[in-house]
């Protein structure tokens, strides 16, 4: 009787022994199982976290990328600006040079005549050599110890150079004698239509007209050295200033095409592009 209940209590606590280890082992596992739950979660997170990140970070880059954009349209039109600011610099840069040259090269010459008429002046007045008793016999006539007065030399015709005629008549055009300096262009032409420089005497002519308010005048002298001297340097000029008379007498249509003229066939000159900005004030009145 003994023996058994000790055999039982021996079983029950065997049976204790072998239980305890595998509820210590469920347990850890339970754990661990927790753990990786919120490791789980976590990781959720972060991915979540990363995605709002990455969502953000594109959206930054486009709106960086539209404004670098907006950026380069921006500078590249104000490079495009100052480029033709430029170009229309240079270019009346260009003709200012061109008439600085045309000037010191009319200046030379009329320096040139001044001194050749300054010599022939000296020459006409100096004094007259004093007529001996001998040649005055030979020329028949004077008493002895004196002389006969010397015969009056005409006065020294002026000369009749293109080049003279042309620095008179531009003297009187750059003093704002619009009257004078017509005539002396005009007897410019009649004397020399074929010179080099007929073109550009008609267009002053135009521009004496014009300076002096005879638009009407002004139209028929540009007409006639745009039809007379078609390849003429000043060509470009008589086509803008056309167009100022026009518009001076209000016939608009006709001030538009004489300025699209300019523009059209010369829009690398000073005049062609001084006409674009007629035709851009204009713009109202049907002009393109």
């Amino acid at each position: 009787m003994r023996h058994t209940a000790r055999q039982s209590v021996l079983g029950l606590m065997l049976g204790l022994a072998a239980v305890q280890p595998a509820w210590a082992a469920d347990k850890e596992q339970r754990q661990l199982m927790a753990d990786v739950r919120i490791l789980q979660e976590q990781s959720q997170q972060l991915q979540n976290l990363i995605g709002a990140l990455s969502t953000a970070l594109t959206e930054a880059i486009k709106a960086l990328n539209a404004r670098l954009d907006d950026q380069g349209v921006v500078s590249r039109k104000g490079v495009a600006d100052q480029k033709l600011v430029i170009d229309n610099l240079s270019s009346d840069l260009r003709v200012v040079r061109e008439k600085v040259d045309d000037n010191n090269v009319r200046i030379s010459s009329l320096t040139q005549e001044i001194d050749a008429m300054r010599q022939a002046v000296q020459a006409v007045r100096a004094p007259a050599t004093t007529a001996t008793p001998e040649n005055q016999e030979a020329v028949g006539g004077g008493q002895a110890g004196q002389p006969e007065p010397a015969t009056p030399t005409p006065p020294v015709a002026a000369g009749t150079s293109p080049t003279r005629l042309y620095d008179l008549a531009f003297s009187d055009y750059t003093s704002g004698q619009w009257d004078l300096a017509i005539q002396g262009f005009e007897s410019y032409i009649r004397s020399f239509p074929k010179s080099d420089r007929a073109g550009n005497v008609q267009v002053l002519i135009g521009n004496s007209y014009l300076q002096a308010g005879k638009n009407d005048k002004a139209i028929e002298a540009y007409d006639k050295a745009i039809r007379t001297y078609p390849t003429g340097d000043a060509i470009p000029e008589a086509y803008y200033k056309k167009g100022l008379a026009l518009r001076n007498l209000k016939l608009l249509d006709q001030a538009c095409q004489a300025f699209g003229a300019a523009v059209k066939n010369y829009p690398d000159s000073a005049a062609g592009q001084l006409a674009r900005q007629q035709l851009t004030q204009l713009a109202g009145s049907g002009c393109h």
